[in-house]
């Protein structure tokens, strides 16, 4: 009998433990990178070269093509519907209600959407929907506001709206081409799949993701248009924080708290990624398991641990920098912390 030999172990330290009782339960291990605009890591742990999908980490770089192209412009695109180009929504209300407002001013419908539909994420959006008799739609999508956007260049460019997620499409081929000038690197031969939301992504290695975070802090080695793009973006996540991400989540609570200071998105799979203006730096992080709980926790130490934060975000991000696990009936039983042989 032939037993399948087991993958290797990963040499990604360990840096995130969580407790239950007086005893370690789980134990993330993960890699991470900084990096300044000129790609020099002033921060790392464990493997940053092997290519991973950033997943919808990377947003707010696909969201370039939007501003960079004039669509948002041509549009009268405001911060809101900028803020969802970049967004992994919980489909809330707001979130919905503004989808549809913009796909209607840009000639479209729900139905010319390619994201496919599920319920919210937000669990007491997800009640009240069901419990009216409704159905989720496109719209709730998470990646609704990232496909209203591709929409929108392919309809300011002339160019075909059914197929825009296709990896052939010129949409995608534009959003690749500045993936590739952010990052550093052609990835004409990268590694490559299909994201939950049907769009096209690429291996990118960690270190690259980090550069072109910090080039979305500081593109001045951007062409001009670029740079305002990147400062458009900056500034709409900044101001609709709750557009990004939605009510109680890590991204949109930091934001809320620091504004362009520190700019922060979540992906799948334990990928996280920042963009820190301040300080000129970008953040990629990668969970190995792909844990969620553990990337946000990795982010936000790694923010303290840079000085992104100040005493004062400290104190009013608490709770989300220092979780506690509870159960169902709201009993503490244990704590989310930075591992203790964390290599930071």
């Amino acid at each position: 009998m032939n037993i399948p030999t087991p993958p290797p172990q990963s040499g990604n330290p360990t840096v995130v433990e969580v407790t239950r009782g007086n005893m370690v339960e789980s134990r993330h291990r993960a890699a991470f990178a900084v990096s300044d605009p000129q790609g020099r890591i002033v921060l790392q742990g464990g493997d940053t070269e092997n290519p991973v999908f950033a997943r919808s980490a990377i947003k707010p770089l696909q969201a370039l093509a939007l501003v960079e192209s004039g669509a948002a412009e041509a549009f009268g695109l405001g911060d809101a519907q900028v803020a969802l180009a970049c967004a992994s929504h919980g489909g809330e209300p707001r979130h919905v209600e503004a989808v549809v407002a913009w796909l209607e001013r840009i000639g479209c419908s729900v139905d010319d959407l390619e994201c496919g539909a599920h319920l919210p994420y937000h669990e007491a959006s997800a009640m009240t929907l069901l419990r009216g008799g409704g159905e989720p739609t496109k719209a709730h999508n998470n990646c609704s506001g990232k496909h209203s956007g591709f929409l929108s260049v392919a309809r300011h460019l002339g160019h075909p709206t059914c197929g825009y997620i296709k990896y052939e499409h010129p949409v995608q081929q534009r959003v690749l081409g500045i993936v590739e000038a952010m990052t550093g690197l052609d990835l004409g031969a990268a590694p490559r799949g299909i994201d939950g939301c049907g769009i096209p992504v690429v291996g990118i290695p960690l270190k690259n993701m980090a550069l072109a975070m910090a080039r979305l802090a500081n593109p001045g080695d951007q062409p001009e248009a670029r740079q305002a793009a990147c400062a458009r973006v900056r500034r709409a996540m900044a101001a609709e924080p709750l557009m990004v991400a939605g009510s109680g989540r890590f991204c949109s609570i930091v934001m809320q708290v620091t504004g362009e200071r520190v700019l922060i998105k979540t992906g799948a799979e334990g990928v996280y990624c920042g963009s820190l203006p301040g300080l000129g730096l970008g953040i990629a992080l990668k969970v190995d398991d792909g844990a969620g709980r553990a990337s946000e926790h990795l982010m936000g130490q790694i923010l303290r641990d840079l000085g992104a934060l100040n005493e004062d975000d400290c104190r009013k991000l608490k709770d989300s920098l220092e979780p506690h696990l509870r159960n169902r009936a709201g009993t503490e039983v244990g704590v989310i912390q930075k591992a203790a042989d964390a290599p930071f």
